[in-house]
């Protein structure tokens, strides 16, 4: 990257954000609807209570040494304010870069696609004419929403992460209120919670722990929230901060509802309940109002989570159009201070997909399986960046700090994870995803072409982008067949 990119980058935006709007913007994209239907998802998925611990487990290794290379990235690397789309074009090149940003900026949009379905089948609980949040009345009602979270976004990041503050404290209560209850009324049965606890034998434990990645891993997408806006952070130091202990915080969360619920109901029981599964888990342990709390609470957390994501997502255009790998246009700010022609830009693509999901009857779980797919890339580039560093020494040039071993440590981790992600999520995801990669290549080249640059760089590049085409192609074939459904 050029130094003037670099200059360009330091002055993204307008740094507005403290400590603890970053954290609130983590907490209110990351708890967004996995939350409420984790242990449905897990017990459809054949995974036994053995097989949800040992996930949690290898998930929380996995993902705090994410959170912890994030931070180390941000610490280390503080110029290169557009997150992990910088981190991966520093490290790997223009077109790794371009793409990283692009499946970021794409798993954003299918985030928001999935919240909307969700949050109007959870509205559904109280006027069933909304149904599992997929028909004519909620889409047009779900596009409402999104352009209503559009016009918040254009008053500005600063107003819109004060509004997410709120709305996190409003939807973490539930939450809490969810696990004191059970355990003061005494619902959680031990004796539930050991009954099959590694499965009646008809699935492989490691296929029941490769089951549930998908899962583990959308629960936690948008732990990098504060990366990918660090250009509007008051301080690189924040950045860091927010994202380990919002990862902590929401890591202890998680493993408590998921226990407490594999000891109220049964698995078969659990995975015959409909979205969100935490809705009726609670109703079965203290009585209605537990699924009218619950929903309700599913309700404040898909405002605040399509908040929240709404202004990571639109960030990518925006640092992509600052940086010259976008149009100009959308590198353009309002009086706010709000990317407004990236904001039109993501919330226009996600009107589409709304308009996918009515067509095709998809459900919440096929648009979040496709979302955390999308985001795989990106997280191995980020860690492979900062394994890179470590290994040339790079990350260490301007810091006193002697902890080289351990930061390595951290990056290999992170690295190792995000590699078992991709195979976890298996060969379907991986050719569907190509699809939805390869449009970015044709917006990367004709971007280059009108600037009068060669399309790529060296010859890796090339080979990069031949494989990607193929997979492309062969996933379209099979898709055509219907080997595959992406939707």
């Amino acid at each position: 990257m050029s130094s003037s990119q670099d200059s360009q980058q330091k002055n993204i935006g307008n740094k507005q954000l403290n400590l603890g709007r970053l954290i609130a913007i983590i907490v209110g994209s990351t708890i967004g609807s996995g939350i409420f239907s984790l242990s449905g998802d897990f017990a459809a998925k054949g995974a036994s209570q053995g097989a949800v611990l040992i996930a949690w487990a290898i998930c929380g290794v996995g993902m705090i040494s994410l959170s912890l290379s994030f931070q180390e990235l941000a610490l280390r690397k503080p110029e290169l304010t557009g997150g992990i789309y910088t981190y991966a074009e520093k490290g790997f090149g223009g077109y790794v870069g371009f793409n990283s940003a692009w499946g970021y900026w794409v798993s954003a949009l299918l985030c928001n696609v999935s919240y909307a379905t969700l949050l109007f089948a959870a509205i559904g609980y109280f006027f069933p004419v909304f149904g599992e949040g997929n028909n004519l009345i909620s889409i047009v009602c779900a596009s409402a929403f999104i352009w209503f979270i559009n016009y918040l976004c254009l008053r500005g990041t600063k107003e819109a992460a004060t509004v997410n503050i709120v709305v996190t404290f409003s939807k973490i209560l539930p939450i809490f209120i969810f696990i004191l209850a059970v355990i003061f009324v005494r619902a959680f049965d031990f004796g539930i919670f050991k009954q099959n606890f590694w499965g009646d034998g008809s699935m492989p434990v490691i296929e029941q722990i490769k089951a549930t990645m998908v899962t583990t891993v959308w629960s936690f997408i948008g732990i990098e929230g504060a990366v990918a806006i660090s250009g509007r952070a008051k301080k690189s130091s924040d950045i860091g901060k927010a994202t380990v202990g919002g990862f902590l915080g929401i890591f202890i969360i998680y493993v408590l509802i998921s226990v407490l619920s594999m000891g109220i109901m049964p698995r078969a029981e659990l995975a015959e309940l409909g979205n969100p599964s935490l809705a009726f888990i609670f109703e079965k342990a203290v009585g209605t109002w537990g699924a009218v709390l619950i929903n309700l609470g599913v309700i404040i957390s898909l405002v605040g989570a399509t908040l929240g994501w709404t202004i990571i997502a639109s960030e990518m255009p925006y640092v992509l159009g600052v940086n010259g790998k976008f149009d100009k246009v959308f590198a353009k700010e309002n009086k706010k201070n709000a990317p407004a022609n990236a904001l039109f830009l993501t919330n226009g693509v996600i009107e589409m997909f709304l308009i996918i999901t009515f067509f095709n009857a998809s459900t919440y779980q096929i648009f979040y399986a496709l979302s955390t797919s999308m985001i795989l890339v990106p997280y191995l580039l980020s860690a492979l960046y900062l394994l890179k560093i470590c290994i040339t020494g790079e990350a260490f040039e301007k810091s006193k700090s002697k902890n080289h071993a351990g930061v390595t440590i951290v990056a290999l981790i992170a690295t190792i994870y995000a590699v078992w992600l991709i195979y976890a999520g298996g060969m379907d995801y991986l050719l569907i995803t190509s699809v939805l990669y390869a449009p970015g290549t044709i917006v990367y080249y004709r971007n280059r072409k009108k600037r009068n640059q060669i399309p790529f760089e060296n010859n890796y590049e090339k080979v990069i982008c031949g494989i990607l085409v193929i997979l492309a192609v062969i996933s379209l074939v099979l898709i055509g067949k219907g080997t595959i459904k992406p939707f």
